[in-house]
């Protein structure tokens, strides 16, 4: 059985977890998980991460209803970053945008290259 305890956490206890479209292959988004959230999605099937900011559990789409359904959790070779593969319900950043990696650097200059949904 995985015991997230397993994992190399950051000083603050946290390790981060790249969310990425299973069926895609598009990354989503970063975020942090902490054990506990780590062993929440496990459990639940519904992705859970650790909220820098307020300080508590963040389920993703929670509020939203933009959901992150857990297909399956890998281990990088250092165990000290996830990648969470998902079924992704809406977009996945804040801004309403499919990928929050939607700017790119192109010959020196930021171009946005994803637009919000509708």
């Amino acid at each position: 059985m995985f015991d997230p305890l397993s994992l190399k956490y950051d000083g603050a206890g946290l390790v981060p977890a790249i969310a990425q479209d299973a069926a895609s292959g598009e990354v989503l988004m970063m975020a942090w998980m902490n054990a506990e959230a780590v062993a929440r999605t496990l459990q639940t099937g519904r992705v859970t991460y650790w909220s820098r900011s307020r300080q508590g559990f963040w389920v993703k789409g929670e509020s939203s209803g933009h959901v992150q359904e857990l297909v399956e959790m890998r281990v990088d070779c250092d165990r000290d970053c996830l990648l969470v593969l998902v079924r992704q319900a809406g977009p996945a950043c804040h801004t309403n945008r499919r990928s929050c990696f939607y700017t790119a650097i192109r010959e020196g200059a930021e171009v946005e290259i994803m637009t919000p949904m509708a």
